[in-house]
């Protein structure tokens, strides 16, 4: 029987033809070029070039691709364990790889992928989503002076994961562009996706062709115009990260003024960021103050939180706000309880009632001891938004109040020069900050992970008043627009 694969197992989202046609007609050079497809789908670049081979995981798709493009030889299977045996050696490759996260990406299809890239000089993390393995896999099957040219995922531009790749590339071919498209390419997925073009297999390149285009335009071969990053820049001045480089220079240039001014400081150099705790259940460990009255909890088990961002909508959090939330009998006293604590026979009976029953078999309660005890429980200083839509905030908290994982806690290390800083939270260099260090999620979203949330720029009022202001505000624009916001 054959089993085909979810589209999301696969990873599989077919490429338009104007996409594939461009791609193709730049790899290969002559009737006689070998081409390979790594992922091959059902078939799509394979009839663009019949002298090709094809791997395709997904039995149903490989057979499409068997029928659509009869003369080129496609193989079923995993492409890590072909790529491992097969001695064959190709003058280009061209394709769209799998896009599979991590979590997904796992078992021993993981280890052989990340094995086979480590052989050859690449080395990801646990982290890293499936395209980049297989970029780094398609290029060692190259012959000298080979080509390839690929759909990749926009985080490219951003993920810490796709900076193995791009060192790769860099290393081991003559030529690099990559080109960032604003419009979609796949209208149906958030993810945005722009284009790959390396070239000169072998040789190696110390800086980045990088192109910035509205939208996708077809052509036999790459965009003439495009910006030179040097590889040194993209390391240490952008943290390996291109997109910096969907601004102008000049923006990039007011940007980077403050970052190396000595004025300048990252909010990790004087302050902490954290995820806060996993309840395990919300519903279950997450009272209303009338719930806590009717189950007669005590005061002393019941903490406030924070539990979604959309509670941050304020500049602080104080005791006023946390009584407006107990008056409207919001859910937000978290169960706090410690292990080897004596519990009194009202909590007991609300533990033991159904809803504690089945909290109790949920995975996180079911892996801690007592699976009450919610662990990580913390009184931050400040709350900082995990995903924005126009702009991310910074919450002070003044009623002692916790917060769940989804908003991250800043615990301030040094107050003196937090109380120095903070004031130029909300201009616009600090607003251009979060575009910069943060990521789109999709839908328009902005996330900042704990990493990038301490990379955000922060500078004393005086030094931030001469801030060319209009500047920061087009740069703001420009990566809004990137991400999609408001359309």
């Amino acid at each position: 029987m054959t089993v085909r694969l979810s589209q999301k197992e696969a990873g599989a989202y077919y490429t338009p033809n104007m996409v594939v046609a461009a791609l193709v007609s730049w790899a290969v050079r002559r009737d006689g070029d070998r081409m390979l497809d790594p992922s091959c789908g059902d078939g799509r670049f394979l009839v663009e070039h019949s002298n090709s081979v094809g791997i395709e995981q997904d039995p149903v798709s490989a057979h499409v691709a068997i029928d659509r493009a009869p003369g080129a030889l496609v193989h079923e299977g995993d492409f890590f364990q072909w790529a491992e045996a097969t001695a064959e050696r190709f003058e280009c490759a061209a394709g769209n790889p799998p896009f599979i996260r991590y979590q997904t990406f796992k078992g021993a299809v993981r280890a052989r992928a990340l094995a086979f890239c480590s052989a050859h000089g690449a080395m990801f993390n646990g982290l890293a989503s499936s395209w980049a393995p297989f970029l780094v896999a398609t290029a060692a099957l190259l012959k000298p002076g080979g080509r390839m040219a690929f759909v990749v995922p926009a985080e490219i531009g951003h993920a810490p994961y796709a900076s193995p790749l791009i060192e790769y590339l860099v290393a081991h071919f003559k030529r690099v562009q990559i080109v960032a498209v604003r419009e979609k390419l796949f209208p149906d997925l958030s993810e945005d996706c722009w284009l790959l073009y390396a070239e000169g297999f072998g040789g190696k390149t110390d800086h980045i062709a990088f192109t910035v285009c509205d939208r996708f335009e077809w052509s036999t071969r790459p965009p003439k115009q495009a910006e030179k990053v040097a590889v040194g820049e993209w390391r240490d001045s952008w943290n390996r990260r291109l997109r910096p480089y969907l601004l102008p220079a000049a923006i990039r240039d007011a940007y980077r003024a403050f970052a190396d001014d000595v004025g300048g400081h990252r909010l990790s150099s004087f302050a902490s960021v954290g995820i806060g705790y996993v309840s395990g259940d919300n519903r279950f460990f997450h009272l209303r103050p009338s719930e806590a009255q009717r189950w007669k909890i005590p005061a002393s088990h019941l903490h406030p939180t924070v539990r979604t961002g959309r509670m941050l909508a304020q500049r602080a959090i104080t005791p006023t706000t946390v009584a407006a939330w107990q008056r409207a009998d919001e859910p937000v006293m978290l169960l706090r309880l410690q292990r080897g604590q004596e519990l009194s026979a009202s909590v007991r009976r609300y533990l033991d009632s159904s809803a504690g029953q089945e909290a109790r078999q949920g995975y996180k309660c079911r892996n801690r001891d007592p699976w009450y005890a919610v662990p990580d429980v913390q009184v931050p200083d400040f709350f900082m938004s995990y995903m924005s839509g126009r702009s991310a905030s910074l919450v002070q908290n003044t009623a002692g109040a916790t917060c769940t994982n989804t908003v991250h806690s800043v615990r301030v290390r040094d107050r003196a020069l937090a109380a120095k800083l903070l004031p130029s939270w909300g201009t616009p260099l600090s607003q251009l900050s979060c575009e910069l260090e943060g990521h789109p999620l999709g839908g328009g979203m902005l996330k900042l992970e704990p990493r990038e949330a301490g990379r955000l720029l922060f500078t004393p009022p005086p030094l931030a008043k001469k801030v060319n202001m209009p500047i920061l505000e087009e740069g703001i624009s420009i990566m809004q627009r990137w991400r999609h916001y408001g359309g």
